[in-house]
């Protein structure tokens, strides 16, 4: 309740700026979804939304640009697509029973390397691009077994 609060008296001040620090630690999923659509609102009417939080869906939904903040330096400050396509590496790692000494023939066409002596299949991809191929995997994992 008392985070409810928080939210609204910092909402009912109509200012141009809105600092949000975690606004959703401890916050219940109706009252965080109801947040989220009144700071869209916010966002669309021009309101500059500052806000910190450990949760990158949070960051990604709301953010136009993205500051990463480590042990109190900023480390880099960049359009969020722009980070997305940089850092939105997708990666499926699949333990296997039996090690591998080499990739199956089946499985060749696709861009996968074993790795730990065999023991693990590796497929990395851009999680933002077109055609990552991930959709592929239930097929690859049903052909290694």
């Amino acid at each position: 309740m008392k985070r409810r609060i928080l939210i609204t008296e910092t909402l009912s001040h109509e200012s141009r700026v809105l600092f949000l620090d975690e606004p959703t630690a401890g916050v219940d999923v109706d009252l965080c979804k109801d947040m989220w659509d009144t700071v869209a609102g916010l966002k669309a009417d021009g309101v500059t939304i500052i806000l910190t939080t450990h949760y990158i869906e949070e960051a990604e939904a709301v953010a136009d640009r993205v500051g990463v903040i480590s042990k109190g330096e900023l480390l880099l400050i960049e359009g969020k697509d722009a980070l997305m396509h940089r850092f939105g590496q997708t990666q499926l790692r699949i333990e296997l029973q039996i090690p591998l000494s080499e990739m199956p023939q089946a499985l060749l066409e696709y861009d996968f390397a074993l790795i730990d002596d065999g023991q693990s299949v590796i497929y990395s991809c851009d999680a933002y691009g077109e055609g990552t191929g991930i959709t592929n995997c239930c097929l690859i994992c049903q052909r290694l077994g």
